[in-house]
Order: structure tokens, then sequence, then C-alpha cells
């Protein structure tokens, strides 16, 4: 018989590449889980270098992959004892870890079994390190079953925010995805384009900065409509669901080459960016669920603002109806600790032996059990 409750850490550390985010879930047999206790941590800045340098093919990267895995784990390790030892619990009371890893290739739109996508972390060694079982490597097994292998977290979210209206999850990591959440229980999802990404490499480009403070600097510039129209006209936007992106697709030489020879002001630059991520995520809600009476937004760009303001400037422009935009915090959440939620609740999810992966989501061919087990 299943526990009425079960405690599971999940770990997370996104596209943004800013650190790890831990949280301890408890998760009845229902399946709804409570954030307990959660511990963020920055990368260092060797370790979110070397994660950096792994986006794009370069020289000796196997054993730089294996020994940035390595280093994974070990802050990955950190971070569960300081979560442990905040929430003044032993290893033997968790259930299992689920660990993201860091994305570091995300080919999925290749044709048959040519696509795949790549999580780096040495699992095994986490396992060691924590005395926990560690599930990881969530998303192989939705590509290896035809789909994207993301979104992942529309099925958590639906666990977590569906209700008797029509609500979406909008959550805004390095690239932003939506949870499309219908009144009859269907659920769509995808990744909509850049969040924070291009925002981020931009400033850290311009100014040395890791991301835009609270959007300060972009709200310094005034949008530039013409680069802002040329960004607009990526063929991402326009594509059907199910799809994904990442790094692969949004970068700085994907901006520079959008800005080509235009001499743009950098401030607007970041004020056009700003508005691509909320233009391109309102304008995929509006064509897939125009009926949408709430988005809940969460992830690192919920603490934006400006990105916020954004939102609510242009959701009057795109819906006919009012759009009610809140954070997760309307629900008890912070929005940085939603993904990590939703990873501890994926690990319960294959601790319980229940397909967490959404076909009509991701692509897939069927409903999956996700992620490989690494036993204490």
């Amino acid at each position: 018989m299943n526990k009425p409750t079960s405690l599971y850490i999940g770990l997370m550390s996104g596209t943004s590449l800013d650190g790890i985010d831990a949280v301890l879930a408890s998760i009845a047999s229902s399946g709804e889980a409570i954030l307990m206790e959660a511990v963020s941590l920055p990368f260092s800045p060797e370790l979110r270098q070397s994660l950096l340098d792994l986006q794009a093919p370069g020289h000796n990267e196997i054993q730089r992959e294996n020994q940035a895995a390595n280093a994974l784990a070990l802050a990955y390790a950190e971070i569960t004892h300081k979560l442990l030892q905040k929430a003044e619990l032993e290893p033997k009371q968790i259930s299992a870890i689920g660990a993201h890893g860091q994305t570091i290739r995300h080919q999925a739109h290749l044709a048959g079994h040519l696509a795949f996508t790549h999580q780096t972390l040495n699992a095994a060694l986490l396992a060691e390190l924590t005395a926990i079982d560690v599930i990881a490597d969530f998303r192989s097994r939705d590509v290896a079953a035809g789909g994207h292998g993301a979104p992942l977290v529309p099925s958590f979210h639906a666990q977590q925010f569906a209700s008797d209206q029509a609500v979406a999850v909008l959550n805004i990591g390095g690239i932003a995805n939506l949870s499309i959440l219908s009144t009859n229980g269907a659920v769509l999802g995808f990744d909509c384009g850049p969040g924070n990404m291009l925002m981020d490499a931009w400033i850290a480009d311009q100014q040395g900065f890791a991301f835009d403070d609270d959007g300060t600097w972009a709200s310094q510039g005034n949008v530039h409509q013409a680069l802002l129209d040329q960004m607009l006209s990526e063929a991402f936007f326009s594509k059907k669901p199910p799809k994904s992106t990442g790094r692969d697709d949004f970068h700085l030489d994907w901006l520079k080459d959008q800005i080509g020879g235009h001499n743009i002001n950098a401030e607007d630059v970041q004020a056009s960016l700003l508005h691509l991520t909320a233009m391109t995520a309102l304008q995929a809600l509006a064509t897939h669920a125009p009926q949408t009476v709430q988005l809940i937004i969460c992830g690192g760009g919920a603490r934006n603002t400006a990105l916020i303001g954004a939102f609510k400037a242009h959701a009057s422009d795109v819906f006919k109806a009012p759009l009610n935009i809140v954070t997760s915090d309307a629900f008890g959440i912070d929005p940085q600790l939603v993904e990590g939620l939703a990873f501890a609740w994926l690990a319960w999810a294959h601790k319980e032996k229940r397909p967490a992966n959404l076909p009509a989501v991701t692509g897939a061919k069927g409903p999956r059990i996700l992620g490989a087990c690494y036993p204490a």
C-alpha cells in the first residue's frame, strides 16, 4: 500500500545557468505536492562557464562534459545536504531525489531516431554522495517514443493548478513554456520562445552582468519596432505544437544576426527582447486558447517587474476579454521554485510507475514512465 504522503527532493538548474533550486516536497498518494522547504545555490563561476562552454561543440568535449557532470553532481549533493539540514531530516527519510541535470543539447526536432536530448549529470555519483535514490534523465524516454521530451511540467501544472476556469501556466526560465489547462481536463503545452535567455545573454555581452535585475536596464530603453518585428518573424513562433526549443535555436549569435547592420542603442535592444518574451507568449496563448481567463506566471521571469508590466500592457491588445495575470505566489508557491517542485513530483511519478508525459504536449506515441533510477 502507498503511504499517505512521502517526501521527495526536486533539484532544478535551468537554461538560464544561474544556479540550483532544491525543494523538499510532501507528496500525497493522489499526487498533490506541498512545498515544505527550499534552498537555492548559485553556480560557481567555474561551473557556470564550463556548462556554458558545453552549449556548443568544442575541443575535448567528452572529457570536459564528464568533468562538468561530476562537478554538477557535487553541487547538487551540496545543496541536498543544506536542504536536509534546514529541514532537520536524514537521507533515509527521503523517498528519492528528482534531478533534472543541465541541458547541453536539445535536438528533438531531428527526424526519426536522429532526435535526441541530453542533460549532463553524474546521477550515480549524486546517489553515492547523498545516500538517496536519484531519478534522472527524465526527457530521453519521451524522445525515444517520438516526442520532444519537453515541456514535461504541464502534467504537474495540471495536477497543481487546474480549476473550473480556463487557466494557463507560463514558466519563464531561460526558455518560456506554456501549459494550457482546459475546463474539460484537456492539457496542451509547448515551448513558446525565449524567456530570460536572450536578455541575460545581451546584458552579459554589453555590461558584464549575469541578468537584468528587475528589468531595470530594459526599462531605460525603448522598443525598436523594426527589430522586434524581425524577431517576431522567426519561423519557430508560427510553428504548430508540439514544439520545443533551447540554446540551439536562440542565442547571442542569433540576436546579433537579427540586429545585423542596424545601429541600435544597447538598452533599446534589451527593451525589445523583453517585449519579445511577453508578446510571443501572449500571441501563442491567444492562438491556442483565446478563452483563457487567468495566466499564472512562474519561473525567474516572474520576479522581473518590467516584464510582468509588459505582459499586462500587451494583454489588452491580444485578448478581447480581460486576462487576469498573476504569479504563482497567489497559490502559495514561490515562482522560482515551481520547476523544482515539478521534478520532485516527476520523481514521485517514476517511483509510483505513473506515466508523466503528455503525448498531446510532447508528441510522443503514448504515455511513458519517465526517468532512470540510480539506487542509493
